[in-house]
């Protein structure tokens, strides 16, 4: 694949950096990303994911937007509010690059639907407010061998990992945070508050993780850091990075008791 005059022109500033170059640029433009959220994480890390020169995206979000979310949303406006999460993450898509290539999932996800919903993605990026949904994703993420970068948010701290559950030995979410959990165990940035500008330190820092994973063996900048944990603080500021060891009895990625 050779990229056209204009967008050797759009995506000048990556391709003369030696660490990404046209051959990382090119297979940008071949990658697929399957964003779960479209919130407060997903909103700037689909901003600057697309900005990276990413060809197709599937964009997961049941909800509509509202008035509260844009504190932090950054790809919604007023005349938004009340309109669904997808539908207007594609018309800011739609807006930005029209060279970009979008399929919509405006339904909750699920242990059910979450394989269908991600089927055919590169790299899936999770940005989602609850357990349950996440679960769900990283088991179907495990299953259909697609590796998960998992991020979130919350008052003045924030997340971002890696994961590779399909791989030997390498962890899974659950491997990270285990079985006990479902729909109400996150807090709400409603309940607890959320400084915006922190929504959007760690989605674009989600978006830059991506762009390592999405590089691996195309360029010098490719490294997926499978398995690491950034931990991202707003107030001191700092950031610090945990490694998540793989559970060898995990029901998502590991060989349980019972099996």
């Amino acid at each position: 694949m050779a990229l056209p005059p204009d967008r050797i022109d759009r995506f000048a500033r990556h391709i003369v950096l030696p660490e990404i170059g046209g051959a990382g640029q090119v297979a940008l433009a071949e990658r697929h990303v399957a964003l779960v959220g479209l919130g407060g994480i997903g909103s700037p890390a689909l901003q600057y994911l697309a900005g990276a020169g990413i060809g197709r995206f599937t964009l997961i979000d049941d909800g509509r937007v509202e008035l509260s979310n844009l504190q932090r949303q950054t790809i919604y406006a007023e005349r938004d509010v009340g309109h669904g999460k997808a539908v207007s993450a594609r018309r800011w898509l739609a807006n930005f690059d029209q060279a970009i290539a979008v399929e919509l999932a405006d339904r909750r996800v699920g242990a059910d639907t979450a394989r269908a919903a991600i089927a055919g993605a590169d790299l899936v990026l999770d940005g989602t407010d609850n357990f349950a949904t996440r679960l769900a994703i990283s088991d179907a993420c495990v299953a259909s061998g697609i590796p998960l970068l998992s991020a979130a948010v919350g008052r003045f701290q924030g997340q971002v990992g890696a994961f590779a559950g399909h791989l030997p030995g390498e962890a899974c979410y659950r491997c990270y945070v285990g079985d006990a959990f479902d729909a109400d165990d996150c807090d709400t940035c409603a309940e607890d508050g959320m400084l915006g500008a922190m929504s959007g330190w760690t989605g674009t820092f989600a978006a830059m993780q991506a762009v390592r994973v999405l590089l691996d063996d195309k360029s010098a900048f490719g490294d997926p850091q499978w398995g690491r944990l950034h931990l991202l603080d707003g107030l001191k500021p700092a950031m610090r990075t945990l490694r998540i060891a793989k559970d060898p009895a995990c029901r998502g990625c590991g060989t349980p008791p019972d099996a």
